[in-house]
C-alpha cells in the first residue's frame, strides 16, 4: 500500500509489485522451455520445492525437522553494525544489510548446541526465481574442505553455541537483493532454516574492490560519486553559466528497491544484472518512457498541464518513489532531469557516476556527425530545412567502469545518456561510450561513440539555400560545438572544466589527428574552398534581469581595405530550455557601413514589454543576427539566461542527528506582476523529507514565510534546496547548506 505524509510524500514502496510475464510458461516448437528470470523483488514460487510441507494441516515442512542431538539453527544475525560501516552502506535507510560485493562481510549463526567434530553447514544466498548455481543465482557457501559455490567463506570465530563466519561474494557476483538460508547437511539431506525476511541482504557493485569493474583508485572520488548524495547541475549557456541544486538521494527509504524495481520492469536476466556495461545500458533505456515504459516522460513545450514542469522537481526521490508504486511514467522531465535520476540509480546500485552539462551541443539528426544549420537567401533562419540542432546546453552522465571489451587504454570515464534522442539497437538510449575514444576519434568502437562525438566536437556548416533548393555552404564554424563540458567538483560545489578530456584544443596537431581520425569512421566534415572571412560579427550582452530591458551590442569587424555596407537582421524568439525556440517576439533590420579595417558597434535595445508576452514560464532568449554585404553572409547567435531572484533559507536549532531543527523559507516578490498558483517544494537528504505548500496568489511586493521542523537522520555536512514554480514564472529556487553533528 502507497502511504503519504503531509506534502504528498511517498513513504514506501508498494510490497505487492505486480509478478513479471516472463515467469509464465512459454513453449518453442512444442515444448517447454525454462522461463528466463527477470524478477527479483517479487518471488511467487519455492525456494526449495522438494521440501514442500506435508497435506496434513499443522505438519512441519520436512526440511525443518531435526533428528535428537543433531545440529539444528537457532537464529541468524546479519551484523549489520559491523558489516554496514565497512562496507560504507550505513547511510541506507534501509531495514535489511547492504553490502558491496568482493568484500567480506560476518555473519553470526546461533545453533542448538557447540559445533562438533564432523558437522556441517552451509549457507545460500537465493536471487530472482528458479535460481540456478550455473547463473550465479543461487550460492551455497561452504566453511571447510568440501567445496560447493564461489562465494569463498572462512569461520572466524566461535562463541559457545555461535559461529561467526565471513563470507566474501565474487567480484563479478550478480547485483540485487539475495534470500538468505542456513543449512545444516545431515546423513538424511540438508536441513534448512525457514523463509525470513529480515536475513536478506542487497548486494551492491564495489568501488572499493580493484576486482570489480567499477573499482576508483582515489578515496576522494569514491566519496563523491558513490556517496554523495547531493549535488549541483550546470544550465545556461557559455558566458552565463548558471546552476541549479539536485538532491540524489540514493540513500533514502525506498530508493533502493525502487532502483531494482526498474530493472525488473525492464525484464533484464537476474543472471546478467552484475554485468555494468549491460545494466547502465539498460538503465539508460528505462530512464525514459519513449519506447518501454520507463521512468520519465520527456517534454520540451510549454504545456505541463498533465504533469509537473521539469523545473518543479528538487530531486530523484520522489520520481522513482512515484514510478516504483504506480508502474506508471512520471511527467515530466527534460535533460536535467533525466540525468539527475539516472545519476540516483546509478550511485545506489554502486556504479560511481557525474552529472555533466555540455554547453553548445549539438544534436546530429542526420547522422553524418557534422551540424548543419541552413539559411534563405535573404540570410534568415530555414527552420523548416534544417535538421540538426545546437542546444545551449545538454547534461548526461558519465560512469566509471573498466571496459574489457574495448582495447586497452578505453576505460575510465564513459558516457550515458538517458534523454531520449536517437535510437541504438532499437532503443532510445546512449551509451556507454568511452570518453578517450571520443577524444581520439576511435569512433568504431561501442556504444554511439560517433554520436557523442558531433555532440561535443563536430563542425557547424552554415549553408545558404537557393529557390531551387541546392544548399552551398558558406561558413564552417569549428569552435562553437562543445565550448564548455562542465562537471560538479570533487569535495565542493564549484564547476570543474573537463573540455579537454572529450577533445583536444582546437587547431594543435592533436586536434586534427583526432578530426582525420574521425573521419575514417564516418564523420564527413566540409572541406569546401571557402574565401577567409573579410566580415565577422558577433553579439555581447550584460546579465539581464527577469523583467528587465535587454541591451545588445552587435560588433561588425571589416578586415578588407574597403569600407563595407551592410544590411543586417535582429531575430529574437524564446529558448524552451535545452534550445528548442519558439515564441518569435522581435524583428528588427538594420544597416550599418564599416569603414575599412575597422570595427563598428551597434546598440539594440529588446525591451522587457517585448518578450515578456511570449516569454510563458521560459528563461532563456535566443537572438540570430543575419547579415549580407554583397557576396557575404554573416550569422552570429547568442542566447540570453533571464536572471530571477532566489527564496531565502535559514536553518536553526541543533544541528545533530535526531535532534529537533527548523528551515524557514521565505519569499518577496519583486516583480510588477502577481505571481499566481504558487507551488513551493523542499527536500533534504538525510535530513528532511519532501514536502510542499500551496500559495494561489503572490502579489507584487507581497511576501511569504513557511517555516517546517525536521529531525536529521545522518552526520556531516548535509544540503537542503526548496524551488518555486508558478503558473507565470519557473525558476525561482534556494538553498541552505548545514553541518549536522553524529
Amino acid at each position: 500500500m502507497m502511504t503519504s505524509e503531509p506534502g504528498g510524500q511517498v513513504t514506501s514502496v508498494e510490497t505487492a509489485i505486480m509478478s513479471d510475464p516472463a515467469r509464465e510458461s512459454n513453449s518453442h516448437r512444442g515444448r517447454y522451455t525454462e522461463p528466463v528470470p527477470t524478477s527479483n523483488l517479487v518471488n511467487d514460487g519455492e525456494d526449495f520445492p522438494e521440501f514442500e510441507p506435508f497435506e496434513e494441516e499443522g505438519a512441519e515442512p520436512r526440511s525443518y525437522a531435526p533428528m535428537a542431538g543433531s545440529l539444528a539453527v537457532m537464529g541468524v544475525d546479519m551484523c549489520q553494525e559491523i558489516n554496514k560501516p565497512n562496507h560504507y552502506t550505513t547511510a541506507y535507510d534501509n531495514p535489511n544489510l547492504v553490502i558491496r560485493r568482493g568484500q567480506e562481510f560476518l555473519m553470526r549463526i546461533t545453533f542448538n548446541r557447540p559445533l562438533g567434530q564432523g558437522d556441517d553447514f552451509q549457507v545460500e544466498f537465493l536471487i530472482g526465481s528458479n535460481p540456478s548455481p550455473s547463473k550465479g543465482t543461487l550460492v551455497a557457501v561452504t566453511f571447510g574442505s568440501r567445496h560447493a559455490g564461489l562465494w569463498a567463506g572462512r569461520i572466524l570465530e566461535l562463541q559457545g553455541q555461535s559461529v561467526i563466519v565471513g563470507i566474501t561474494p565474487t567480484p563479478n557476483a550478480v547485483v540485487g537483493k539475495f534470500r538468505t538460508y542456513v543449512a545444516v547437511v545431515t546423513s538424511n539431506g540438508l536441513l534448512r532454516t525457514r523463509r525470513d525476511a529480515r536475513t536478506d541482504l542487497y548486494l551492491l557493485y564495489n568501488a572499493w574492490c580493484p576486482e570489480d569493474a567499477v573499482f576508483v583508485p582515489d578515496e576522494s572520488e569514491r566519496r563523491e560519486y558513490i556517496l554523495n548524495d547531493a549535488g549541483v547541475i550546470f544550465q545556461g549557456a557559455v558566458g552565463a553559466v548558471s546552476h541549479r541544486s539536485w538532491m540524489y538521494g540514493q540513500f533514502e527509504r525506498g530508493i533502493l528497491d525502487a532502483c531494482i524495481y526498474i530493472l525488473d520492469s525492464s525484464r533484464m536476466p537476474i543472471y546478467n544484472r552484475g554485468n555494468v556495461i549491460q545494466l547502465v545500458r539498460k538503465g539508460s533505456a528505462m530512464l525514459n518512457s519513449q519506447d518501454d515504459n520507463g521512468v520519465l516522460v520527456g517534454n520540451w513545450s510549454d504545456d505541463y498541464s498533465m504533469g509537473r514542469p521539469p523545473t518543479a522537481w528538487t530531486g530523484s526521490v520522489q520520481i522513482l518513489l512515484q514510478y516504483a508504486n504506480t508502474g506508471v511514467p512520471v511527467c515530466f522531465a527534460q535533460c536535467w532531469v533525466f540525468a539527475g535520476v539516472f545519476n540516483t540509480f546509478l550511485r545506489c546500485l554502486g556504479v560511481p557516476s557525474r552529472v555533466i552539462t555540455n554547453f553548445s551541443s549539438a544534436h546530429d539528426n542526420t547522422g553524418n556527425l557534422k551540424t548543419d544549420l541552413i539559411f534563405k537567401t535573404d540570410g534568415t533562419p530555414d527552420r523548416r530545412h534544417t535538421r540538426d540542432s545546437i542546444w545551449n546546453y545538454h547534461c548526461w552522465n558519465e560512469v566509471f567502469i573498466t571496459r574489457h571489451d574495448l582495447p586497452p587504454g578505453l576505460s575510465g570515464w564513459q558516457v550515458v545518456d538517458a534523454t531520449p534522442q536517437e535510437t541504438s539497437d532499437g532503443h532510445y538510449r546512449c551509451g556507454p561510450s568511452s570518453v578517450t575514444a571520443i577524444k581520439e576519434g576511435l569512433l568504431c568502437h561501442p556504444f554511439d561513440s560517433g554520436f557523442v562525438f558531433a555532440e561535443v566536437n563536430s563542425d557547424v556548416v552554415f549553408h545558404k539555400r537557393d529557390r531551387y533548393g541546392t544548399l552551398s555552404p558558406y561558413r564552417v564554424d569549428k569552435t562553437h560545438i562543445g565550448q564548455a563540458v562542465y562537471t560538479k567538483a570533487v569535495g565542493s560545489y564549484a564547476p570543474n572544466d573537463i573540455t579537454y578530456t572529450y577533445k583536444y584544443p582546437e587547431g594543435s596537431a592533436e586536434d586534427a589527428r583526432t578530426m582525420t581520425r574521425a573521419e575514417e569512421y564516418g564523420c564527413e566534415r566540409d572541406h569546401s574552398e571557402l574565401d577567409d572571412p573579410q566580415l565577422t560579427v558577433s553579439i555581447s550582452s550584460e546579465p539581464v534581469q527577469l523583467s528587465q530591458d535587454v541591451n545588445l551590442t552587435v560588433e561588425f569587424h571589416n578586415q578588407s581595405d574597403e569600407p563595407r555596407t551592410i544590411k543586417a537582421h535582429l531575430a529574437g524568439s524564446v529558448v524552451f530550455y535545452t534550445g528548442v525556440t519558439a515564441n518569435h517576439f522581435k524583428d528588427h533590420d538594420f544597416t550599418v557601413v564599416v569603414p575599412a579595417r575597422q570595427t563598428e558597434r551597434v546598440a539594440l535595445k529588446v525591451t522587457a514589454e517585448e518578450y515578456l508576452p511570449h516569454l510563458g514560464s521560459q528563461l532563456c532568449l535566443n537572438f540570430v543576427v543575419t547579415a549580407q554585404a554583397d557576396e557575404q553572409s554573416l550569422t552570429a547567435i547568442k542566447v540570453i539566461e533571464l536572471l530571477t531572484t532566489t527564496l531565502g533559507m535559514t536553518v536553526s536549532g541543533q544541528p545533530q542527528v535526531q535532534q529537533e531543527m527548523f528551515v524557514t523559507i521565505s519569499f518577496t516578490n519583486p516583480y510588477n506582476f502577481a505571481l499566481l498558483n504558487a507551488y513551493l517544494a523542499m527536500e533534504g537528504p538525510g535530513l528532511v523529507s519532501y514536502r510542499t505548500r500551496h500559495y494561489s496568489v503572490i502579489e507584487p511586493r507581497a511576501s511569504i514565510s513557511w517555516k517546517e521542523s525536521f529531525i536529521p537522520r545522518l552526520d556531516g555536512p548535509r544540503r537542503l534546496v526548496a524551488v518555486m514554480v508558478c503558473d507565470n514564472l519557473r525558476q525561482v529556487w534556494g538553498e541552505v547548506d548545514v553541518e549536522i553533528k553524529p
